[in-house]
């Protein structure tokens, strides 16, 4: 595991952007597998800049989000789908039929799930997979529990994930209660993975993350056995290291 230390939100957001970067000029047509929530905003505008810079084509770019809410249309605001579109893709040259999110407004989840998971096989693979960490340790919405589950699947949210997420909705009645989710094996077989870290508050769970025991109560703990991963880091998120 490489750990890279950024100085601060902004400078982590440029030394991410071009990692992916490079990923996108070294293989033109790459299999990029995307997060959304906050952390990886700034991420995205760096490589919106690129792109308006002439420094990057995404025409031959094929996405994979990490998950998407259930029972969230995509025309809602504070759906993944519209959050890729707002932040990415509808500022860059992407062809958006390359671009493959779950389908939050599948009522049958394990139909959901099987479909999602053939969409990604039928990519032949990502090539580097940018995550976030949430503040329990979770990636994608893998939520802590007692194992680790291989494929795309429905998940409940946790608590503190709900809390964590109320910020974007107007209460917390809203947000959802329920997501779609990559597995950890579909994650931990991406040839690269990217993870993006900010803030003191993040301190404690990236220590146990990067040090800790690899077990499924810190889902994140896993990417330790993954032969090829990068955690991009500001100063307060290694404060405990």
């Amino acid at each position: 595991m490489k750990i890279i230390r950024a100085k601060d939100y902004d400078d982590m957001s440029r030394k991410a952007a071009n990692i992916i970067s490079a990923q996108m000029i070294m293989k033109p047509n790459c299999v990029l597998g995307l997060a959304t929530g906050s952390t990886p905003i700034g991420v995205y505008g760096q490589l919106v800049s690129h792109y308006q810079e002439g420094d990057l084509d995404f025409s031959g770019i094929t996405t994979v989000n990490l998950d998407e809410y259930r029972g969230i249309s995509r025309d809602n605001e504070q759906s993944y789908y519209y959050f890729m579109h707002d932040n990415l893709f509808s500022k860059v040259n992407i062809d958006l039929k390359r671009t493959f999110l779950p389908d939050g407004m599948e009522p049958d989840s394990a139909k959901a799930c099987q479909d999602y998971d053939r969409v990604i096989a039928e990519t032949g693979g990502v090539d580097l997979q940018l995550l976030g960490l949430g503040h329990n340790g979770h990636i994608g919405f893998n939520e802590p529990g007692p194992i680790f589950k291989a494929q795309t699947h429905c998940v409940k949210l946790a608590e503190s994930t709900i809390k964590a997420n109320r910020r974007f909705f107007a209460s917390e009645e809203e947000v959802p209660k329920e997501a779609y989710t990559m597995g950890i094996k579909t994650i931990m077989q991406a040839k690269k993975i990217l993870v993006v870290v900010s803030g003191a508050d993040k301190a404690p769970i990236l220590k146990k993350v990067i040090y800790g025991e690899i077990a499924p109560d810190v889902q994140a703990s896993v990417l330790q056995l993954h032969g090829d991963v990068t955690v991009v880091a500001d100063e307060a998120a290694l404060s405990e290291i």
